[in-house]
């Protein structure tokens, strides 16, 4: 007989124990484990957990082998796995059209199946008979193969298999936007088959996308076609939402022990530590029992009050399940793995002891671990009364195959037979070890010797796309085109990669294919359909986000690489053909080593290939691919980038003599526009000087000064023709494609007419009742004047008429050449974009029904970070968006909401972009914030507007549209971040050309707005007052202020504190800021009475039956009523008078309670004629003040604290309309007030 040690003897027990609880109920055809031996299907869940031990206990055996016994024990236990996991991959496989439909649906009927019959490998119910769609699932299959491939096991054979697996990637890469059923395969916890966004499943696509990234999925024996490919964009898309929800586990649950699996083994999903120690507390707290941990929060599974004969349950008897949820005991077992992979003894410890006492012990002395523990139906009672006090009695499935799985594996590593690091070859667990700082190599290319020589004159030495050569440099879209051949495979019917946009990430690597080095331009330096780029500003902001986000989230080998393509579109150069001051100055600072805090180094492109992250595009060598891909691979390689086309000509521009006569449909864009400011806050406007009105009214109409009114600034020449002679660029460049409307487009061409003032009523009427006065306007007189005009808003006012009335497939001749409106258009669009007329820009881009290209992928950003968005304005036109939606459907969306206003709805895909820049970047921006309202954002803007420029709603709503996007998204970071501003005028130098001489000559600093942060004392008193100031011209200095002029600035200070609580309560109610803990308070109120009525609106007491206090879906509920008040500042009171009631549920010691509804617009109501009443405001007055819903806007503007602040009323209102305990003189309690 031979000697065994005690460790070889230790370890056949734990083989005994694992072969009578699990492998032999393994199936020798399939290899798959059922779920017992009355019921034959196999969960991919459940099996994949169930193999965990099977492998613990092989590598274990492997380590430790001391007789050639336990190496056969080792291997046999090994054999096991690879059956059971490629008896799961066969079972996928025969789903491969499903796969494939899912990848582009991300429809739960074509998601791949949950569970098997274990003897066939077949699906075992309908598609809709299940909640299939559980990417949890999926994607922990992939992450133990992972991890099982890293150790020494092949369960991949064959390119085909390979090939599958990739496609699987593609499969759960989706997850952070893709609304499953779970971990428990229930959805919503009412259990009614609505899938919900699950943290435990995008943490789990996460950490299998990283774990699996450039694996070889046969190991050793592999070569470049067996190795998988992931873009880390995705991976860090699934970080991002992670990180924003956790610790919530969805809309439904607010918390749920299967997040233990995304922080510790197996996932280890998140790398912010402090994120970690807050989920786990979080489950310890709320989910802890003696017996187990809960799943979540009323989870009615198996408990004594379910019934048994319905799957779902109603939403009013969630709440009979609070406090005798089931508990799960493998969650203890999960504590102990937690506290062994972070050296936490005590953890280890405590869970250890509470394991061991809830384990069944047979008589064979056999530990088995049960599937639950539940309160007996006779204990219900006592266990409301005191939770934790009963005891509980097993139920379910014995053993519990998964738990029984991890109570296997903490033992082998507690007994110190496997480290945890061997559970983990792919080093998962150092996820949130600490990184050393980032350095983002930038490369600056010119796309040809031109600009190479305008920067070199600043002292900038850059190189052109040719000399880089032999590396090749493409813009992103063809990395696009290159992935779409990942996992293609013409056998099993797989297309390969969607054609979805390519990150940052992906971009920021470098390239080799064959002996060639590819280099990308990122997605936002490609040249794009929308106009957003032509804002050379807005450009260099977003390369510097570019830079802080690579510094951020980099995670790969190497050193991120950033191309910076400079290239000969007039966006980059003014009109003198000069680099702009912008792009020079963010030059100087990526020389200096520094921007925006990030540590950047500038450099050639050839100095940074031994630095940079290097990945082989080796699936492009597959032999499968048919000759066709082949051509189409070497097109893509020995494709020359196409010059762009230019605006202008090269030739020199000769004008005609303009006509001065005025069209017929002027204003006729103007009128489109249907944004509105408050009538109120016209009201309280008082005019401006005419000196700083005077100087928006120049740009915006172009008129010319002469020499004495501009300071000695000349004008343009004419000739003795009268022809003003505009620019001749000395440089050749490329012809423009044949243009069809007049003129250079000058600025100084403008429209005399100011854009803010009304045309005549009769075209008012016209534009508005169409036919009825069609008579009215001659079509031809309107071509003729189209054919005349150098005017651009002259020229956009006729063709928008001719394009509503006579369509954009309408034939015209134009100087003689055929061609039709939407010709026309494309031609304004370009113009009015090269000249940065930025209304005209917005208003032609809605006309050509444009649609930025990461529309949805914004709208998904804000969507998964549980924001709510809305487009148009309340209450008529509001549209709720609440899922991702195609970029086709929600431009749609967009279109609708807007109506005939194609300005705002260009404007609201420009917002769309600028709030999930902010989200990502500034998630705190965000707080409190369930709904993003689009519409009433742009209203809130053109408010601002108007109260900072002291103008008309018009010319707020017209100064709005003509913002650059540069200065429309930093208005839009203010009013966010709630910050004061000023708007300033700033100059911009143009020139003009003598055609004598070819002497440029500065003619006009023509003025645009700029939004800067307001300033403090004295300075902010001086630079908030609006002035024109030329970028030549040195600002006044602050101590040679004229005393009279500082008395204007402190009654204009004044003027701003007065309405100040006015503005503030507009600004929070028209973004839906609420206040800290909000709706967990206003759950506390709802459960103490019989409901809330909000202008109409009940939430009814029963909402705390179905819904937790910390619920998603509470708080959307909650939201919901409020957003059905379309005036911001009283929906603003009407949660000052939700918070007062949150008060009295602190401040009670649980003794109020009331019988009724509380009507919470009356407690408003009452407030504002207690504060009539005693600010004894007199009754001519006061109705002159009436400001929305007929409140005071002296109450509007009064601030919430202080002995006469809003809370002080609204909590007297309180008192005289709800049974509260009061004081002679009607005073609340002051542990209320």
């Amino acid at each position: 007989m031979r000697n065994r040690s005690n460790s070889g003897v230790r370890l056949d027990y734990y083989q005994r124990l694992l072969n009578k609880t699990i492998l032999k109920y393994q199936n020798p055809v399939t290899g798959l484990l059922p779920a017992s031996e009355e019921n034959s299907h196999a969960w991919v869940r459940d099996n994949v957990y169930a193999v965990l031990s099977v492998w613990a206990l092989a590598l274990a055996y492997r380590k430790t082998a001391d007789l050639d016994e336990d190496r056969a024990k080792a291997y046999e236990l090994e054999q096991s796995v690879v059956k059971l996991m490629r008896g799961l991959l066969r079972c996928m496989m025969s789903q491969v059209e499903k796969l494939e439909r899912f990848k582009h649906t991300q429809h739960v009927n074509d998601s791949l199946h949950a569970k098997y019959c274990s003897k066939t490998g077949k699906t075992v119910v309908g598609d809709q008979a299940w909640g299939h769609l559980q990417i949890d699932a999926t994607s922990l299959y992939i992450l133990s193969l992972a991890q099982m491939t890293a150790s020494g096991l092949q369960i991949i054979f064959t390119l085909d298999e390979v090939s599958f697996v990739q496609n699987l990637i593609f499969y759960i890469e989706t997850a952070y936007r893709t609304p499953d059923y779970g971990i428990w395969e229930r959805g919503d916890k009412t259990n009614h088959g609505l899938p919900e966004l699950n943290s435990s499943s995008i943490g789990m696509a996460k950490a299998a996308l990283e774990a699996i990234n450039e694996l070889d999925l046969f190991g050793a024996r592999g070569g470049p076609l067996s190795v998988v490919h992931v873009l880390p964009d995705e991976a860090q898309q699934c970080q991002a939402i992670l990180l924003s929800m956790l610790p919530r586990e969805s809309n439904s649950k607010e918390i749920d022990a299967a997040l233990l699996t995304v922080i510790s083994f197996p996932a280890f999903a998140v790398d912010d530590g402090e994120k970690v120690e807050e989920t786990r507390d979080s489950i310890v707290t709320k989910l802890e029992g003696k017996y187990g941990f809960c799943r979540f929060l009323r989870d009615g599974y198996k408990t004594a009050r379910e019934d048994p004969n319905r799957l779902h349950y109603e939403p009013w008897e969630l709440q009979v399940f609070e406090r005798i949820e089931c508990q799960w005991p493998m969650f203890f077992a999960l504590f102990v793995l937690d506290g062994l992979f972070n050296g936490r003894e005590e953890q280890v410890k405590k869970y250890s002891e509470k394991l061991d006492s809830v384990m069944i012990k047979t008589d064979e002395g056999i530990h088995l671990l049960p599937e639950l523990y539940a309160v007996h139906k006779e204990m219900v009672e006592q266990e409301y009364k005191t939770p934790n006090s009963q005891k509980r009695e097993a139920i379910g499935r014995l053993p519990h195959r998964w738990g029984q799985s991890l109570y296997i594996i903490s033992k082998l590593v507690q007994e110190g037979f496997l480290s945890p690091g061997e559970l983990d070859p792919l080093n998962r667990r150092l996820v949130s070890e600490p990184k050393p700082d980032i350095v983002v190599q930038v490369v600056i290319l010119a796309e040809d010797e031109f600009i190479q020589s305008k920067l070199w004159e600043h002292g900038i030495k850059v190189q052109t796309m040719e000399e880089v050569r032999p590396l090749q440099v493409f813009p992103a879209s063809v990395l696009t085109q290159i992935y779409s051949l990942l996992g293609r495979n013409k056998k099993m019917g797989l297309t390969g990669r969607p054609k979805n946009e390519i990150g940052l990430l992906a971009t920021s690597k470098l390239y080799t294919y064959r002996d060639q080095i590819l280099a990308f331009i990122p997605q936002t330096a490609d040249e794009h359909q929308f106009y957003l780029p032509k804002d050379t500003l807005l450009k260099l902001d977003m390369f510097a986000n570019d830079v802080g986000f690579l510094s951020s989230y980099w995670g790969s080998l190497g050193r991120p690489l950033l191309i910076f393509p400079v290239s000969t579109n007039l966006n980059y150069l003014d009109v003198g053909h000069n680099p702009p001051g912008a792009l020079i100055g963010t030059i100087k600072k990526l020389q200096s080593g520094y921007i925006a805090g990030t540590r950047v180094h500038l450099g050639n492109l050839a100095d940074f290939v031994t630095t940079s992250c290097i990945t082989k595009l080796s699936f492009l060598r597959d032999p499968s691919h048919s000759e066709e891909v082949k051509h189409f691979v070497g097109d893509i390689f020995n494709r020359i980038p196409d010059t762009r086309p230019r605006l202008l000509s090269s030739s020199r521009i000769k004008t005609r003599p303009r006509s001065h006569s005025k069209s017929s449909v002027h204003g006729i864009v103007r009128r489109s526009r249907s944004i509105q400011v408050d009538p109120a806050q016209a009201k309280e406007r008082v005019p401006s000087p005419p000196s700083l009105q005077e100087s928006l009214k120049k740009f915006e109409r172009g008129i010319t000064v002469d020499r004495e009114q501009s300071g000695g600034v000349p004008i343009p020449t004419t000739s003795a023709h009268g022809r003003s002679h505009d620019v001749e660029f000395p440089i050749q460049r490329p012809h423009s494609p044949n243009l069809h409307l007049k003129g250079s487009l000058h600025p100084l061409h403008y429209s005399h007419q100011s854009p803010c003032s009304s045309s005549s009523p009769q075209l008012f009427h016209f534009f508005h009742q169409g036919t009825k006065q069609e008579s009215i306007i001659n079509v031809d007189e309107l071509v003729e004047q189209l054919n005349n005009t150098e005017v651009l808003h002259e020229q956009a006012d006729i063709i928008h008429y001719l394009y509503l009335h006579k369509g954009p497939d309408w034939e015209i001749t134009i100087d003689g050449k055929k061609c039709y409106i939407k010709e026309l258009l494309v031609e304004l669009y370009e113009k009015a974009g090269h000249w940065k007329h930025w209304g005209l820009v917005r208003h032609t881009a809605g006309l050509l029904k444009k649609r930025v290209e990461e529309l949805a992928l914004a709208a998904t950003d804000l969507l998964v970070r549980q924001k709510q968005l809305s487009v148009g304005l309340p209450p008529d036109r509001e549209r709720v968006i609440m899922r991702p939606l195609p970029p086709d459907e929600l431009a749609k969306i967009i279109f609708d909401a807007c109506g005939e206003d194609l300005s705002t709805a260009s404007l609201t895909q420009e917002l769309l972009i600028y709030l999930a820049m902010f989200i990502r970047t500034e998630p705190k921006l965000f707080n409190e914030m369930l709904r993003l309202r689009v519409g009433l954002i742009i209203q809130v803007m053109a408010s601002e507007l108007a109260r900072t420029l002291k103008c008309t709603g018009d010319e707020a709503s017209e100064h709005l549209m003509n913002l650059s996007p540069f200065e429309m998204k930093t208005l839009l970071h203010h009013i966010l971040s709630g910050k004061e501003f000023v708007i300033s005028t700033v100059g911009v130098s143009r020139w003009t050309t003598d055609s004598e001489t070819d002497e440029h000559t500065n003619v006009e600093d023509e003025c645009r707005l700029s939004v800067s942060t307001k300033k403090v004392g004295e300075e902010a008193t001086e630079f908030a007052r609006l002035s024109r100031k030329p970028h030549a011209k040195m600002q006044k200095s602050i101590h040679h202020i004229d005393p009279n002029d500082l008395e204007k600035d402190d009654e204009g200070v004044e003027s701003d504190r007065q309405g100040q609580w006015l503005r503030r309560r507009r600004l929070d109610g028209a973004l839906n800021r609420v206040p800290v803990g909000f709706y967990p308070r206003v759950w506390k109120v709802l459960k103490m009475c019989h409901g809330l009525v909000i202008e109409g609106q009940h939430l009814p007491h029963s909402l705390t039956r179905e819904m937790t206090p910390g619920e998603f879906k509470f708080a959307l509920h909650v939201e919901m009523v409020l957003n059905r008040i379309p005036q911001p500042e009283y929906r603003q009171l009407m949660v000052e008078a939700l918070m007062v009631l949150t008060l009295l549920t602190e401040n009670d010691n649980s003794k109020l309670s009331f019988s009724t509804l509380i009507y919470v617009d009356k407690i408003v109501q009452t407030a504002n004629a207690i504060y009539l009443k005693d600010q004894k405001i007199p009754s001519d007055v006061m109705e002159h003040s009436k400001g929305a819903a007929g409140i005071s806007l002296h109450f509007y503007d009064t601030a919430p604290s202080g002995r006469f602040g809003t809370m002080s009323y609204l909590c007297r209102a309180l008192a005289t309309i709800l049974p509260i305990p009061v004081d002679k003189d009607a005073n609340v309690d002051c542990a209320v007030s």
